[in-house]
């Protein structure tokens, strides 16, 4: 069966673009349009309707969709069977927001099954839940919460937004701010998808802050070698700050609480590695 072709189709058909369709899948534009005619022209059939810079399903195409979706799952379901299923041996893969938290139970999970392997993928909120849901990753340390019922959730962590500010800046020398003394400021912010960033626009909404000057930019590593250049201020979480002489930390009044989430998917909860891996998390959380 034709795999790469269907997995092209199934993108582009849940994306409407073959542009982001190429990116999740990592693959060049030509290439994911080369899939899709060849499976057009082998069966002979019209996928998508052409028009415009955004495609949309043909009804062949859209009666395909589920049964392509079906097909995936179960090629998701058999490879993370098989990587479970050995007595002494594993690969637990694991899609995280930050490494601040996760890490702490990595380390113990390491520590009691040394033969299992694990692969940690950074990413922001919407990337890891997205990678779950797709049968990525096993497991999701994210900080946006879901309702979703298809997810087991626990909280490994919770702490404070506050603002990074170089020692050099003029507000260094406070110890607390209320929001509104952020207005007028060069805000470095997350990329579209972060939590921080959703908190943020929300704190300085309630605030009635307005005229920063925002620079996105798309990692907190990033923004925090900015902050050391006095390029600008970042509202954080205050264990991403790193220890450094040349950052003030402040407190920021009724700032919200930024929490860490760990997901898995019930269907899979009960499985050997994923059940080890939460039942650590479990203990590590636990007051």
């Amino acid at each position: 069966m034709h795999s790469a072709e269907l997995k092209s189709f199934y993108m582009v058909a849940r994306l409407g673009s073959v542009t982001q369709a190429a990116k999740k899948l990592g693959l060049s534009q030509p290439t994911v349009t080369t899939q899709i005619r060849n499976l057009e022209a082998q069966y002979g059939v019209e996928l998508f309707y052409r028009g415009g810079r955004r495609l949309s399903l043909s009804d062949d195409g859209a009666r395909l969709l589920p049964m392509v979706q079906k097909l995936l799952q179960q090629e998701a379901d058999i490879e993370f069977f098989l990587r479970n299923s050995g007595q002494f041996q594993g690969n637990l893969r694991i899609a995280a927001t930050a490494p601040y938290y996760v890490l702490d139970v990595v380390q113990r999970f390491r520590e009691r099954l040394p033969q299992m392997q694990i692969t940690l993928e950074i990413g922001n909120s919407q990337q890891v839940i997205e990678a779950l849901e797709e049968y990525r990753v096993d497991l999701a340390a994210s900080s946006q919460l879901e309702q979703d019922a298809r997810f087991t959730r626990m909280v490994l962590g919770q702490d404070p937004l506050v603002l990074a500010v170089h020692h050099s800046h003029p507000l260094a020398h406070h110890e607390r701010l209320p929001a509104s003394a952020l207005s007028g400021q060069c805000l470095l912010m997350r990329e579209t998808g972060s939590t921080t960033r959703q908190l943020t626009e929300q704190m300085l909404q309630e605030a009635g802050v307005t005229g920063t000057n925002m620079l996105e930019i798309g990692s907190r590593e990033s923004i925090r070698e900015a902050v050391l250049r006095n390029i600008g201020i970042s509202v954080i979480a205050r264990h991403e700050v790193p220890d450094n002489p040349a950052l003030r930390v402040i407190a920021l009044d009724d700032a919200p609480l930024i929490p860490e989430y760990l997901y898995c998917l019930r269907e899979r909860r009960q499985a050997r590695l994923p059940s080890a891996f939460l039942a650590i998390a479990r203990e590590f959380s636990a007051p």
